[in-house]
């Protein structure tokens, strides 16, 4: 055995690894004393001018409500005297109120239901042809959208009108249809109808332009996988459309029964300015309580009691915002 067999190989030590670079640290931001301020002084003229616009009228219309206020106090005869909650003993325990309440409520959720459905199929519709076809489409919209609601108001009711109407004559056309003086508004279902047909004229646009804003957010590969899965067309809708639509169709729906249980000038210049009792809805019967029979404190209180059913709309609303919040 050789003196090269019988020496250790040298251990050659392991080469050393870099230090890994040092990652610059992020420098602190310095709070400002005045951060917390600075979003309530942005805030703080439109919190202004709703305060001044609506905080008065919302808290005279609560005073009111709780007090006996006709025309005397109004001209200044006799000071208005606190009555509690008889006002609204009063509106509550009489049955032409809650006639009127189930009329409004019919009326609203009909609007919507129609102007909801209506409004959802242009907005598809709209996916699906030409470019010019669909600036046409939008530019109808908004002009029909942009027109004053006197204006709207008054070609309808000259569209359904009993003598010169063209609805009467465009269905007297069809055969065995003799419409040629038929009078829509002799009767309250009929004329709330047509009352009905113009709200949802005026709602449409708005529900289309924004409904076509959310389907462009909608992605084609989810579409393009459930049709190759088997779905349809009423499939793809349902479980993939229409639930990336949910939070603007919960919006668009909530705002709507708003505006819809609010419909004033619509009933009121198509009925001349005096809406027949079958005609009455919360916002015209608060009215003719507050200025026809010159019982201003039973109007708040109609009023305030309109106010607080919205109200409830508008808390269903917020639930099911934050619903969709929490399973986002």
């Amino acid at each position: 055995m050789s003196a090269a067999d019988t020496t250790t190989p040298a251990k050659v030590p392991p080469p050393r690894q870099a230090p890994p670079p040092a990652v610059p640290k992020a420098p602190r931001r310095r709070r400002t004393s005045g951060g917390a301020a600075v979003p309530w002084a942005l805030l703080a003229p439109c919190l202004l001018i709703l305060a001044l616009v609506m905080g008065y009228p919302l808290v005279r219309l609560v005073t009111l409500s709780f007090q006996k206020f006709g025309q005397s106090q109004l001209w200044g005869f006799q000071p208005a005297e606190s009555v509690g909650f008889d006002n609204f003993g009063k509106v509550l325990g009489d049955s032409e109120f809650w006639t009127v309440v189930v009329r409004t409520i019919v009326f609203a959720v009909g609007s919507v239901v129609f102007t909801m459905v209506i409004g959802m199929l242009i907005a598809l519709l709209l996916q699906r042809v030409s470019g010019w076809v669909k600036t046409l489409i939008n530019i109808a919209l908004v002009a029909s959208w942009g027109m004053p609601i006197i204006v709207a108001t008054t070609v309808f009711k000259w569209l359904f009108d009993s003598d010169y109407g063209v609805f009467n004559a465009l269905l007297s056309k069809l055969p065995g249809v003799d419409m040629i003086g038929h009078n829509w508004f002799a009767s309250g279902p009929q004329g709330l109808a047509v009352i009905m047909l113009l709200v949802v004229w005026g709602a449409v646009p708005f529900v289309v332009i924004t409904l076509s804003a959310g389907l462009t957010q909608v992605p084609s590969e989810l579409e393009e996988a459930a049709r190759l899965d088997g779905a349809g067309a009423w499939g793809v809708f349902r479980y993939v459309t229409l639930p990336i639509l949910k939070p603007i169709v919960v919006m668009l729906t909530t705002l709507s029964v708003i505006w819809d249980m609010g419909v004033f000038p619509q009933v009121f210049v198509m009925r001349g300015g005096h809406p027949e009792a079958d005609f009455q809805l919360l916002t015209t019967y608060s009215y003719d309580r507050a200025f026809v029979v010159n019982d201003y404190a039973q109007g708040s209180a109609i009023a305030l009691l309109t106010v607080l059913l919205l109200l409830g709309v508008v808390a269903v609303y917020m639930r099911q915002m934050l619903q969709i919040g929490e399973v986002e």
